[in-house]
Formats: C-alpha cells, structure tokens, sequence
C-alpha cells in the first residue's frame, strides 16, 4: 500500500533534555518546544523560519511530536495555537488530548 503522506523535509530530531523536536533546512532551524509533566506533552510551540515556510515542515515537527507522545503513553495538551489546529485536522491524533 501506498503511503498518502511522504514529507519533503529532513528527518525530524528530538532532543529530550531540551525538551525539543528540531530540523534543520537550508542552514535554518525549526523547532516543537514542549513540557512534560506528570505523563502529559503540553506543546508549547512551533515556530518555522519564513525562509523554509510552506513546506510542511510544522506539520512534520508536529505530528513527529504526537507519535512520540503516542509511543510513551502520554497524552497531550496542544498550548501552541498550531498544534490546536492541526489536531482538529487530523482526529487520528485526538485521542491523545488530555481532558
């Protein structure tokens, strides 16, 4: 079966001790900053660089960032006005939201 999805962008990184998911483009450097507390993400932004926009990289730090959530159990509270949105979009994801 075909994969709908296939994502232009490097691969996404994480690095846990600074609570962050990254991918550098183009020498520019987007980020997922989050919060752990208590087995719950609270993402708290993402921010892409003008330069790489439109791309779908936002897209990727982010659904990168709920599969880790997934993959540790964690729900998820979506502080970042982005991650918000891009849950609404993509209900696959909502059962992660923390009541």
């Amino acid at each position: 079966m075909l994969a709908y999805y296939q994502s232009m962008t490097p691969a996404v990184q994480h690095d846990p001790e600074a609570a962050l998911f990254y991918v550098e483009i183009d020498g520019h450097r987007a980020v997922l900053n989050y919060r752990c507390e208590g087995g719950t993400m609270s993402i708290v932004h993402t921010g892409v660089p003008p330069a790489v926009g439109g791309r779908g990289v936002a897209a990727d730090l982010t659904r990168t960032a709920l599969e880790f959530a997934r993959s540790k159990h964690w729900k998820v509270r979506p502080i970042c006005p982005y991650t918000a949105v891009f849950v609404r979009q993509h209900p696959e994801f909502a059962d992660l939201l923390a009541s």
